[in-house]
């Protein structure tokens, strides 16, 4: 009886291709595409004040979700499950605490620029 291999070799050797490439890449041993060639569009602008807007919104929803969630849990909801609750709120608290650190970071850089002689 012959044991059959489970891993697929070609997406490894795919993959191992893509990291050598990036890599050469990466090195500057692959010429650049110049801009003339490009058939691909400019990637849109974005505003940071939306994406910051949008991120705060989300971690305000996460955290509205999950004291909805608790709430109607503690009223004895029969659709609602105490694993789902405590997933919810965590969810929220990474989220809350993420905001926080890159607040901190924001603010780091701030002071860094600040303080920047010219």
């Amino acid at each position: 009886m012959a044991v059959e291999s489970v891993i697929d070799t070609s997406r490894i050797e795919a993959m191992v291709a893509q990291l050598k490439a990036a890599a050469a890449r990466a090195q500057g041993a692959v010429a650049p595409v110049e801009p003339s060639s490009k058939a691909e569009k400019a990637a849109p602008r974005v505003d940071f004040s939306d994406v910051l807007k949008g991120a705060i919104n989300q971690v305000n929803d996460s955290q509205q979700q999950a004291a909805k969630m608790s709430q109607a849990f503690a009223l004895g909801d029969d659709n609602i499950n105490l694993s789902d609750v405590m997933i919810a709120s965590q969810k929220a608290s990474i989220s809350f605490q993420t905001s926080i650190q890159v607040r901190n970071k924001l603010v780091s850089a701030y002071r860094d620029i600040m303080t920047m002689q010219v």
